[in-house]
């Protein structure tokens, strides 16, 4: 097994080295080599072994152990080395290095391997029938019931004439604790909101949850300021919810009823449309009289300063997770929040909204690895063959290519899931930016493109974000654009990502919504979206108590797009992209922004607007802030 430890330098060229100096590519390589023995030294973690004591986990499954119910794929060999590099004609200058070198790890965290392979060998029943035959699940929804019957959730009535009832089912999920043991069998009851209708059953539904973007900035943060992180969840959170509209449901499987009787709800039951809306509203009149205030940034990010340090509380429906500096303050808001609400302490973040998470002192670790394999196993592939990109080089898709698909159900469920997977994984951004255009009405080709995907995911399943505690606080940006590159609509792409210091926070994948008239108009339109994202950024971190005193240098290898921003006086072939220009320059020119010049080589963003060869892949591959992980 080897891992790389692949960051983010910024690119290097002639007339741009002022990015970084030569004693920012010492302590980039120093970091490197500190992390390498780190792990070489860190002694085998016992069962009893906290989370904020491990060290950086293997993202693979015990050998001894193998998952019952999970097949993981193996991925491909390592490819070949390098070879050594001829003599240099001329004297090297100091400059920052644009790759990391490959590093070996030998010991890991027995906690989090173990953690691993229980999330991975977890299996849940589909249906009431099935969970009906095991007394650990009976005795899950009896405690759902339970709970349902002490918060007065319904009334059993008969159904008035002329109104109309929804159905119900039951959902299943097992709870792990941080050291991935099964902490509970949980049983959830839920309406099928589907079938209500705007006016008659609900009005306003809308119910702000954490952006993942922000989720990433803030355990970028809390990483380089060594805070911890735990996860609290909120038991039956939509049953605080006070209902107000007349709502009827099918009394569930499991609850004595007589014929013609229904559920009369008087709260919020999971499932309603209305049913989030009206506990992020119970839950932020609670957390305000705390003390805390939202966010104008993000509605879901919660922040109180004192004295005593600053708390920060990310709300995602149910989930949330906490951190700061203020010790004592996080205690007593634990206290205060099981007053009023039945709470769950998960412990240090560990798996959150499907995502692992692991920890050191050196840093933190996102990856995705039990969600690929329950793609992969829903997938149905036949084979565990694997491939080294996620699209063929030069490919383009079409509406028209390949004969449409009997049944699309499984293309835009796989579709949906690979959406949710790039939260963790950047290298899968453009190729699900492409399939995601053709969930309508795809083909056989397109579900060829799909199964591509896949199969490189077969390869990677086991590759992870880092977001490592010795970075820096400051953004840097790569901005870039494939002019007219959809053939159909001859639409740009625009792709960025932006950086955190040496941790990749945000990036972008997206199909422009006007035809750009030339490669200068494309590549300004992509500045202007980049330079919306770094704006709301700056203003994030300043939320977080992150202050940036210098402007983002937002990287861009399109010298006519620079020039325009710097010129102040329109010319008639710019008129038409006033808007971005005005936009751009104005943020130049009240320094939020600066417009470094970046070679096309080097342009990180290219990974989010074409395909490329595998040995330009790689390349770009080598810049993102992750570990990659290969199994043989």
């Amino acid at each position: 097994m080897v891992v790389s430890r692949l960051t983010a330098p910024s690119p290097v060229g002639i007339g741009i080295d002022h990015v970084y100096s030569y004693e920012t590519t010492s302590r980039v390589f120093d970091l490197a080599e500190q992390f390498q023995k780190f792990l070489a030294t860190q002694p085998h973690a016992t069962d009893g072994t906290s989370a904020t004591s491990d060290t950086y986990a293997p993202l693979v499954p015990s050998t001894t152990q193998q998952p019952p119910t999970t097949v993981v794929p193996t991925a491909l060999p390592l490819p070949p080395p390098p070879p050594t590099p001829p003599p240099r004609r001329y004297p090297s200058r100091d400059r920052k290095s644009t790759q990391l070198p490959d590093f070996v790890y030998s010991i890991y965290s027995d906690s989090f391997a173990s953690f691993l392979t229980s999330v991975h060998s977890l299996s849940e029943p589909s249906s009431y029938k099935e969970a009906i035959l095991d007394p650990l699940w009976q005795k899950a929804m009896d405690e759902e019931l339970a709970a349902l019957h002490k918060t007065n959730t319904w009334d059993i009535v008969p159904l008035p004439p002329g109104k109309r009832v929804i159905g119900s089912r039951w959902v299943y999920k097992i709870k792990t604790k941080s050291d991935g043991s099964v902490e509970r069998y949980k049983a959830r009851l839920v309406a099928k909101g589907f079938s209500q209708q705007y006016g008659m059953d609900y009005e306003e539904t809308f119910a702000p949850v954490a952006k993942m973007t922000t989720i990433r900035t803030l355990i970028a943060v809390a990483s380089v300021r060594q805070w911890d992180i735990s996860q609290m969840d909120v038991k039956n959170a939509f049953l605080n919810g006070d209902l107000q509209e007349e709502v009827y449901m099918v009394p569930p499987s499991g609850v004595s009823h007589n014929q013609g009787e229904v559920c009369k709800l008087k709260k919020a039951l999971y499932g309603l449309k209305q049913a989030p809306r009206a506990w992020y509203e119970k839950f932020s009149t609670v957390i305000r009289s705390l003390g805390f205030r939202s966010s104008d940034h993000d509605s879901a990010l919660f922040v109180r300063t004192t004295s005593h340090g600053r708390i920060i509380l990310s709300l995602y429906v149910d989930d949330m997770i906490i951190t700061g500096d203020d010790i004592d303050g996080i205690c007593e808001l634990k206290l205060q929040l099981a007053k009023r609400f039945e709470m769950k302490d998960l412990g240090p973040l560990r798996y959150f909204l499907g995502i692992e998470v692991a920890y050191s002192h050196k840093g933190y670790l996102l990856s995705q690895s039990k969600y690929i394999a329950n793609i992969l196993e829903q997938a149905g592939l036949s084979d565990t063959r694997a491939v080294d990109s996620p699209l063929e080089i030069n490919v383009k898709y079409v509406p028209s290519d390949g004969v449409p698909l009997s049944d699309p159900t499984l293309y835009r469920t796989l579709v949906g899931s690979l959406v949710y997977l790039t939260i963790t994984r950047p290298d899968i951004a453009y190729a699900v930016h492409v399939v995601s255009q053709f969930v309508v009405s795809p083909t056989t080709l397109h579900w060829a493109a799909v199964l591509r995907i896949l199969r490189y995911l077969q390869g990677t399943q086991f590759q992870s974000l880092l977001f490592p505690s010795s970075s820096s606080l400051e953004l840097r940006a790569y901005s870039d654009a494939d002019w007219a590159g959809n053939p159909t609509d001859r639409k740009s792409t625009t792709g960025f990502c932006i950086f955190l210091g040496d941790s990749l926070i945000s990036w972008k994948s997206k199909k422009q919504y006007i035809v750009s008239r030339s490669s200068t108009e494309a590549e300004y339109r992509a500045m202007a979206s980049t330079t919306t994202e770094i704006v709301w950024l700056r203003w994030l971190l300043f939320d977080m108590g992150v202050t940036l005193s210098e402007p983002t240098p937002m990287y861009c290898d399109n010298k006519s797009a620079i020039q325009i921003a710097h010129n102040s006086v329109f010319h008639e072939r710019t008129k038409h992209i006033e808007i971005d220009c005005h936009f751009t320059r104005h943020h130049l020119q009240h320094g939020t922004i600066t417009l470094p010049f970046i070679t096309s080589s080097l342009q990180i963003a290219d990974l989010f607007t074409k395909t490329h060869s595998i040995k330009r892949f790689r390349f770009l591959i080598d810049k993102l802030s992750m570990l990659h992980v290969n199994t043989s």
